[in-house]
C-alpha cells in the first residue's frame, strides 16, 4: 500500500467532464450509492477525504450550507451543498438516520480511507480511467474545475488553505498542463 503522502503526489484531477460522468456512472453501478455520494461531495466541495468521512448525517441533513472544521488545518470552512442538495438528501433518507454519512458495512464506524480508495480505484478501472486515481483525486478535481471555471487562483488558494498560489496551481496540475500545451504549440 502506498503511503498517504505519495498518493497525494501521484494522483491527478479528472480533467474531462466525460471521465467525471464515467466515474459517476461506474460508482453507482459497481460500488453503490454511498461511494457515489462520497465522490459527488468530494468533487463539489474540495474537502479532504478525512473530513468527508468524519461527517455525520445530522451534520448535513436538509442543510444547504454547513461549517466544517478541517482536520488538517483546524480552520473552519463554510461548505455550500446547493449543487448536490437533492441527491444528498435522497441518499440520507435511505440511511438509518443518526450515524455516519458514509457508514462502513462492518461495524459502527465510517468507511475507512483505504476502503474509499479501493472503491474509487475499482470504479475508475471499470471505465478505463488509469491516470492516478486516489482519494485526493476528488479534492484535486474540485480545485482543477474551480480554477477552470473562475480563473481565480487567489480564491482557490484560500479555499484549499494553501500558502502560495504556485502551490495551488501545481497541486491541481495546471502548471504542468500549461507547460505541456505551450510546448506543443511553441514555434520559432
Amino acid at each position: 500500500m502506498r503511503s498517504k503522502k505519495n498518493e497525494i503526489k501521484d494522483v491527478q484531477p479528472i480533467r474531462s467532464y466525460e471521465k467525471i460522468n464515467d466515474m459517476k456512472w461506474s460508482l453507482k453501478r459497481f460500488c453503490g450509492e454511498r461511494d457515489y455520494i462520497l465522490f459527488m461531495l468530494g468533487i463539489n466541495t474540495g474537502l479532504r477525504v478525512s473530513d468527508l468521512l468524519n461527517l455525520k448525517v445530522k451534520d448535513v441533513k436538509k442543510k444547504k450550507k454547513i461549517v466544517v472544521k478541517e482536520g488538517k488545518t483546524e480552520k473552519a470552512r463554510i461548505i455550500y451543498l446547493n449543487n448536490i442538495y437533492e441527491e444528498l438528501n435522497e441518499y440520507i433518507n435511505k440511511l438509518d438516520g443518526k450515524g455516519w454519512l458514509f457508514p462502513s458495512r462492518k461495524g459502527n464506524n465510517p468507511v475507512s480511507r483505504i476502503q474509499a480508495y479501493r472503491q474509487l480505484n475499482k470504479a475508475a478501472k471499470m471505465v478505463d480511467i488509469t491516470d492516478g486515481i486516489g482519494t485526493h483525486t476528488m479534492r484535486k478535481t474540485f480545485g482543477y474545475w474551480h480554477y477552470k471555471q473562475f480563473k481565480n487562483v487567489a480564491e482557490l488558494q484560500t479555499i484549499l488553505n494553501h500558502s502560495h498560489p504556485e502551490i495551488t496551481l501545481r497541486y491541481i496540475g495546471i502548471t504542468d498542463e500549461e507547460i505541456e500545451n505551450n510546448m506543443k504549440n511553441f514555434v520559432l
